[in-house]
């Protein structure tokens, strides 16, 4: 009877504990909300930046998928923006499963360094390092796209024979944003 006694008082005092900690935090006054801090950056604290339109990299797109039709050469071909990040990708008729990521690659070295990939594969016997670079491939086929000779977005094509086939669809899509 003492054991059940005692059991009975420690979990009338654990629950009377409980409660008190529940009604005292019930009953504190609410914390004062904080201030919000607003501030607008002044204009020598903003830069304005050049993107293409989902329009423009699809006309771009279709353009260096046509230029590869024409030829019967079945390619990939990505559209990035400045940051590398992919604005549309188009993988034509019978183009093989590696050419989606590899022209994707292509572009986003092409606009990071804002020169075409065949040049950049040029400084690998310099820089061997460069290759390591994640995101990145360095073989023909990407094709920077410049506005006002600043990086904007970059082309990328693979899936044809060669790196120089690939650029040159990349550059069809270039030279369209011009039309």
């Amino acid at each position: 009877m003492k054991k059940i006694l005692f059991g009975a008082t420690a979990a009338a005092v654990v629950a009377a504990g409980t409660f008190g900690a529940v009604s005292a935090n019930a009953s504190a006054p609410a914390a004062a909300p904080a201030a919000v801090v607003r501030a607008d950056a002044g204009n020598d604290n903003l830069q304005q930046s050049t993107h293409l339109t989902i329009e423009a990299a699809t006309k771009a797109a279709q353009a260096t998928l046509d230029a590869a039709e024409k030829e019967n050469q079945r390619v990939s071909v990505a559209v990035v923006d400045r940051n590398g990040n992919t604005i549309v990708t188009l993988r034509g008729d019978g183009a093989g499963p590696q050419s989606y990521e590899s022209a994707e690659r292509k572009a986003y070295t092409a606009v990071s360094w804002n020169a075409p990939t065949s040049v950049l594969a040029g400084r690998l016997a310099q820089a061997p390092t460069l290759k390591d670079i994640p995101g990145t491939l360095f073989l023909a086929g990407g094709a920077p796209v410049t506005a006002k000779g600043a990086p904007i977005a970059g082309i990328g094509v693979a899936g044809a024979p060669s790196g120089d086939l690939d650029e040159k669809f990349a550059q069809a899509g270039v030279a369209a944003l011009g039309k």
